[in-house]
């Protein structure tokens, strides 16, 4: 009976046009990195670099390597976006996020991890069965559906992204909007708006509608009745957020996901009016069915263990930051410190402050002088 309900067919709309859109923005993302001057601070600019343990040997590529590394990447994300050689420029787009993510720790942001997890599903779904020019030249792949799993796989990660989002806020700091107050104050200058989001009622706004939100955006999609309400109130909190953090194509993303809570006509008509609705329901048993079921719920697993690791971690995970990454802990605490470092001479018994800066660029500093784990890298280098 699980058999039947995973590999039920239905209409496959919702994730072509995701396929398109994830494409288009894996394109902005990489050549966005290139002229916004990312990967000159991150990547070309840094003499020293903060390795995660078992990829040190991971290194950025000398001179302009990484300025055509990401263009290369850009190029397989605009294969995504066509569909032209689909799951060859789906993998070779996963292993070089994968790549460059994990090639410096220094600077993070959760879309990056989402990023690399959805390429990653990606590399699994038939998502060039339609409007794709691997379609339109081999009509033998050319399909109007999917299995259901595949829509089940992305509601699944949103579900587990969404409410560990929200599980996270819950602490003192940001139940008294100290959290969100601090993460306001850099933004006063903004126009505008710069004043708005000093005051006291908009913290707590923001503090307990983002609580509410992160834990009630999945429930209430999937419900029917509340789903065109929540689907304007991710409009205002995704815009906000990429007006505000300014977090790339994060919120852009998040918004596409919506495609698979609407039904499947409804994004038809509104994107591919030229296709076909499926509506058989037929139920085809792939040879791989095992090892796609065992696939996923390995991963998914893994998924939901890793934001709980912290808690088999001794101290508070917000101050030694162990147990933070890979577990949807955003905009959670802000941190600013300062680190220098005394050598001692064994010998002479002489000792000498070092002079970070011939070392770190302004960005690894900060990111150094508040999270405990780039120090020990560092002094251990």
């Amino acid at each position: 009976m699980v058999n039947n309900w995973l590999f039920k067919h239905i209409d496959n709309s919702a994730l072509v046009v995701f396929r398109i859109v994830f494409g288009l923005l894996c394109f902005l993302e990489s050549v966005g990195a290139i002229f916004t001057g990312w990967i000159t601070k991150t990547l070309v600019e840094p003499k020293f670099t903060f390795s995660f343990i078992g990829f040190e040997w991971l290194q950025p590529l000398p001179g302009n390597g990484m300025y055509f590394y990401y263009g290369i990447m850009g190029i397989f994300a605009l294969g995504v976006m066509l569909g032209y050689k689909y799951r060859f420029s789906i993998i070779a787009f996963t292993f070089m996020w994968s790549a460059t993510y994990l090639m410096q720790k220094s600077s993070y942001n959760n879309h990056y991890y989402l990023l690399m997890l959805l390429s990653s599903i990606m590399v699994f779904m038939p998502a060039n069965a339609y409007a794709s020019i691997d379609a339109n030249q081999n009509s033998s792949i050319k399909s109007f559906s999917m299995p259901q799993w595949c829509k089940l796989v992305f509601i699944l990660q949103l579900l587990i992204v969404y409410t560990y989002a929200s599980v996270a806020k819950f602490y003192p700091d940001w139940f008294d909007t100290t959290a969100v107050e601090l993460l306001m104050r850099g933004k006063k200058n903004f126009v505008l708006v710069g004043e708005l989001l000093q005051q006291k009622t908009v913290h707590y706004f923001l503090a307990y509608g983002g609580i509410l939100f992160d834990g009630l955006i999945i429930p209430l999609l999937l419900f029917k009745p509340t789903r065109k309400y929540m689907f304007f109130a991710s409009i205002f909190f995704h815009l906000f957020n990429a007006v505000v953090f300014q977090i790339g194509i994060f919120p852009f993303l998040s918004l596409a996901f919506s495609l698979f809570f609407f039904e499947a006509e409804t994004v038809r008509n509104i994107f591919l009016k030229k296709k076909p609705l499926y509506v058989q329901g037929a139920v085809f048993l792939p040879k791989r069915k095992t090892f796609l079921i065992g696939l996923f719920s390995v991963y998914f697993l893994i998924q939901v263990a890793l934001p709980l690791r912290h808690h088999f971690i001794e101290d508070n995970v917000l101050w030694t930051e162990e147990g933070h990454r890979l577990s949807w802990r955003m905009m959670l605490r802000v941190k600013h410190g300062s680190t220098s470092y005394v050598v001692e001479n064994k010998k002479t018994g002489k000792r000498f402050v070092v002079k970070l800066n011939d070392y770190l660029t302004a960005k690894q500093k900060r990111s150094a002088s508040t999270k405990p784990m780039l120090c020990g890298s560092l002094h251990n280098d």
